[in-house]
């Protein structure tokens, strides 16, 4: 019988906090990226999923998973105390050994791994350059080109698996197009400054409808959740590469 594959947790993290620059990257407050919840020192089994939640633990603890490797992590706010759905989030992470690292904006960042650039190679845009300056630095990427804006939805589409929500504030050819996944749609005006005429992220307001409109700017919006699974994917098939365990994604869509 041939022995389970195992790798240290200590070495995951190490690797993966140099791999990231998970202590360099800035973000926002709370975000805890890193090591979040440590288990006994072994990983036999990757799974990967965008957001940590008592019902993605689950869904890890049935795939016989160890490490959970997550976008949006377990700590964003005060979370004591831990009572209620908290305690039992607790208890499956501990009675199954489970351990958590989490990387949210470093992990959107990152030039060959990260959500931003995993989503611009789906959508074909080549040629990319830095774009969307926040938190001291770039996080995301623009390319200039010129294709339909209808093209552009069924591209985005086709990469998600979700139907993009379209405002279509500029032109109907795109000729140079931002992307930022997760919920930049807040930050549109910011998008608008760097000049592109076309702006893919995950979610936004209401008001940026009307605002794409005065800024003429098209706006294609992903999903939170559809544009932001790429990132997770990539990073746990490295790591699996990289420290030879297997690896799952674990599909939990919001539809948010």
């Amino acid at each position: 019988m041939r022995a389970m594959p195992k790798a240290s947790l200590q070495a995951i993290v190490k690797h993966c906090d140099r791999l990231l620059r998970t202590n360099a990257v800035k973000d926002y407050d709370g975000a805890a990226n890193g090591l979040q919840v440590q288990n006994s020192g072994k990983v036999t089994r990757i799974a990967a999923t965008v957001d940590a939640s008592l019902a993605t633990v689950k869904l890890a603890i049935a795939a016989g998973a160890d490490l959970l490797v997550v976008h949006h992590g377990l700590f964003w706010s005060p979370s004591h105390p831990w009572t209620g759905r908290k305690y039992e989030l607790l208890r499956h992470l501990l009675d199954h050994d489970m351990a958590v690292y989490s990387s949210h904006l470093p992990l959107d960042a990152h030039p060959k791994l990260g959500n931003n650039v995993q989503l611009c190679a789906a959508l074909g845009l080549r040629r990319l350059r830095p774009f969307f300056f926040t938190h001291d630095q770039f996080l995301g990427f623009q390319t200039t080109t010129r294709l339909s804006r209808l093209e552009l939805s069924r591209r985005l589409h086709r990469a998600t698996g979700a139907e993009p929500r379209v405002i279509p504030g500029g032109p109907a050819v795109c000729q140079r197009i931002g992307v930022v996944t997760g919920g930049a749609g807040g930050d549109l005006k910011l998008a608008a400054t760097e000049g592109v005429d076309t702006f893919i992220t995950g979610e936004g307001p209401h008001w940026t409808y009307a605002k794409a409109e005065d800024l003429g700017v098209n706006v294609l919006y992903g999903g939170h959740y559809a544009t932001e699974t790429f990132g997770v994917k990539a990073l746990a098939a490295h790591l699996a590469r990289t420290f030879k365990v297997p690896w799952t994604f674990l599909d939990h869509p919001t539809g948010l």
